[in-house]
């Protein structure tokens, strides 16, 4: 027994990811089995401790709070401070408290394998129940609606514990303690099997067999899951992907796909070590994979594309489901082309019915949309493409607190992020801001930001595009809060920064930012810049030759009048003579006659520096893509048209008072196509062309660190060879890792530079 005056008591703040985890119930073991005395408690702040004992036992206990902490825990900030020691018997859990709300929100999680296992074991009071779940595992972020983490505050809020759920919830010992979501048959959400239009058909066990039932009969269901609806046919029917496509208005863009094991995904697709450990993850992320020849789902999956976009089940459902049919459904996002996902079954029969052949839905309210996220292997790291379930709205951990800050994004793949103190929260991916419901979707994501964290920030970044509808969001709120302040943000500056950000850096760099379309500071469309960047401010030290555009927007969607635009400014009016190139073909006589007119007058032909679409020039000279159904698709085309090629060649390369004239490398190619090279040949050279252009502003301005960004850089072999060439010539490349290289991550570095001229001014 301890003598009273060995004692001391501290008081310990943590603030991170610490709730929902099961770290209170950690603290409590670890402290009762040292024999200390004390609380926990739980607050929007994060989690308060007063723990009691001796010396020794103290810097055991903080030693292994450190150490052993829940795996899916994250402590940021750890203060203690003394206080005078209490006459205490035990050590106890408290009722959490409000405060400032700082403490960080958790992703949903995958199903863990504990809960898998009862799931399947006849003998447990869970067996085959769709909602199983316990404190490390479940839904998170897509049911809270205020901080702290818990059940009132939750959309469980609904359904009242059973006497079982109860005893387990309140037992520190149990997996289930104060595991917000907790249910069982007896008292949890409930599944229901619907028809087209929306009458109920089938409850429970009979609902969940009706909807195998349907997948193996070739219908297109509607599953509502964790953060929306899916919808789901057999990747193998060719009947039914052919009207997934059609009644789903996409023609051509991949479908993902849901296999039910590891060992059937590596069947057909190549699998590396981290591929295989991305998918089996908690985020439980899809994850694009290489196929193999002879694969199992169909080609109309993924036509003319060398990847596959796979996932393994991550929910009770999504296991029952996949162990039932036991081969690989298409999953795909249940929505209308170009609008969020649904997530509510009364919406989605107004929505989606014109799509689904029947709905199989729960009444577990989703408080947020909450899409799938995708992932790709670039230089052996993960490279998330599409922030949502699974990492949102984890923060960026700064290197110091910063102004709050709200940043609106961008117009495409719009995501918001907020600054608060030293934390950037980055939302889930909200979509392209091109329809009322997608809109609706971005504003209620800001006010969910805002309610979370209790904040209405005055300063508010956009991008310097006028026309982008989250610019016009926050010219609409500057003039509503005069109070606001709006700070407009050059779009490939916040590339940059964003991957500046997330990689810790804050002096100068060269920043390399390749993307399809950015507002440049001239009133042209930049997207093939060099910049030296820090996290206030930016010189434009080099660009793409610029060429026009005919049909501005349209051109975007048809990589032909890219191809046009180069042509025209090599040759002038003489390109439309040039009837043996597939571009020009693509087009008939009156098509190409008005074409040359805008060309000639100038006519809605705006100027671009893009890198992208000279990447859609190129897919069009080699007779891959000439009008594109979903954004990318012709630059994707181009990728994976090298094949298993490796070669060193490279075309001509000129550059000019900081200008990369392209002409001379098209010329190259337009002579290799008509000397019948190989399209992987012509493929490769022009992707090693542009990595050796970077090479070359790189030793021009001699910056040891230069920065990839933009969406040009989720091409892998592309950034494999730029970051490989980079290193081996003694200079430090930084690519993304966590924020999206595409315009997903606009708004990180619209937040950070904000924030930092802010901080910049004050000093």
């Amino acid at each position: 027994m301890n003598d009273k005056n060995d004692l001391e008591r501290l008081r310990i703040q943590i603030r991170g990811a610490v709730q929902g985890v099961g770290f209170r119930p950690f603290v409590y073991r670890l402290a009762t089995n040292l024999g200390m005395v004390g609380w926990i408690k739980n607050s929007a702040e994060g989690v308060w401790i007063e723990v009691e004992g001796t010396r020794s036992q103290l810097d055991l206990f903080l030693l292994k709070l450190e150490q052993e902490k829940p795996v899916h825990s994250l402590i940021q900030q750890l203060q203690v401070s003394s206080l005078v020691p209490l006459d205490e018997s035990d050590f106890e859990i408290y009722p959490s408290v409000s405060g400032e709300k700082t403490t960080i929100v958790l992703p949903d999680l995958a199903t863990c394998s504990d809960c898998i296992r009862e799931l399947f074991d006849p003998n447990n009071p869970r067996y085959r129940y769709p909602f199983i779940n316990c404190t490390h595992c479940g839904p998170r972020f897509s049911i809270i609606n205020a901080l702290p983490y818990d059940r009132p505050n939750t959309s469980m809020n609904a359904f009242q514990m059973c006497d079982r759920c109860r005893t387990e919830y309140e037992n520190p010992l149990d997996r289930r303690f104060h595991a917000q979501p907790i249910a069982c048959p007896e008292c949890g959400p409930r599944l229901e099997w619907w028809d087209q239009s929306g009458k109920w058909l089938a409850s429970d066990e009979a609902a969940l067999q009706a909807a195998i039932q349907a997948i193996q009969n070739g219908q297109i269901i509607a599953v509502k899951g964790l953060g929306g609806f899916h919808f789901m046919v057999d990747a193998r029917n060719s009947d039914a992907i052919a009207t997934l496509r059609q009644r789903k208005h996409r023609p051509d863009k991949p479908f993902a796909v849901m296999y039910p094991s590891l060992a059937a995904v590596q069947k057909d697709c190549e699998l590396s070590d981290l591929e295989a450990q991305l998918l089996t993850a908690s985020e439980a992320p899809i994850v694009l994979l290489r196929r193999k020849a002879n694969l199992s789902v169909l080609e109309t999956v993924a036509p003319n594309n060398a990847y596959l976009g796979v996932l393994l089940p991550y929910t009770p459902l999504h296991h029952l489901l996949l162990s039932a049919l036991n081969f690989p459904i298409v999953a795909t996002s249940g929505n209308l082309s170009n609008e969020p996902i649904c997530m509510d079954e009364r919406e989605a029969i107004q929505r989606l019915s014109g799509i689904a052949d029947a709905f199989l839905v729960h009444n577990r309210p989703i408080v947020r949309a909450v899409d799938d996220s995708i992932v790709r292997v670039i230089a052996d790291r993960e490279m998330i493409l599409r922030r949502s379930r699974g990492y949102a709205p984890l923060p960026i951990a700064l290197s110091k607190p910063m102004p709050t800050c709200l940043a609106v994004g961008g117009h495409l793949k719009n995501t918001i992020a907020l600054t608060i103190d030293s934390n950037l929260f980055v939302s889930q991916h909200i979509g392209d801001l091109e329809n009322q419901a997608t809109l609706q979707a971005f504003e209620q994501a800001i006010d969910t930001f805002e309610q979370l964290y209790a904040v209405h920030p005055d300063l508010i970044a956009c991008d310097d595009h006028p026309d982008y509808l989250s610019t016009q969001y926050a010219q609409h709120r500057g003039s509503k809060f005069p109070s606001s302040q709006i700070f407009p943000v050059q779009h490939h500056h916040a590339h940059i920064a964003a991957c500046m950000a997330e990689n810790g850096l804050e002096e100068t760099v060269l920043g390399v930012a390749w993307d399809g379309t950015g507002y440049g500071l001239d009133g042209t469309i930049w997207g093939g810049e060099f910049f030296l960047a820090n996290l206030t401010d930016f010189q434009r030290v080099g660009h793409f030759k610029p060429f026009r555009l005919p049909g501005g927007e349209k051109a975007i969607r048809e990589p032909r009048r890219a191809a046009i635009a180069v042509l025209y400014e090599l040759w002038g009016e003489a390109a439309f003579d040039r009837t043996d190139l597939t571009p020009v073909q693509a087009f008939n006589a009156q098509e190409r006659d008005i074409l040359q007119a805008m060309l000639q007058k100038e006519l809605n032909t705006p100027w671009t520096s893009s890198a992208g679409r000279l990447f859609d020039a190129i897919s069009a000279l080699l007779n891959l893509v000439h009008i594109s159904t979903f954004e990318g698709q012709a630059a994707m085309a181009v990728e994976f048209a090298l094949e298993h090629i490796s070669t060193d060649e490279v075309y001509s390369s000129v550059i000019h008072q900081g200008i990369f004239d392209w002409s001379t490398m098209i010329e190259d190619i337009i002579s290799e196509i008509e000397q019948k090279t190989s399209v992987a040949m012509v493929s490769a050279k022009f992707h090693n062309t542009m990595v050796e252009v970077i090479l070359q502003f790189a030793r021009q301005w001699k910056q040891k660190r230069v920065v990839l960004s933009g969406g040009c850089f989720q091409n892998r072999y592309f950034s494999d060879r730029t970051i490989a060439r980079l290193q081996a010539e003694g200079f430090q490349p930084y690519w993304h890792r966590h924020i999206p290289p595409n315009d997903g991550g606009i708004a990180v570095g619209q937040a950070i530079i904000a924030a930092s001229q802010l901080l910049k001014r004050g000093s």
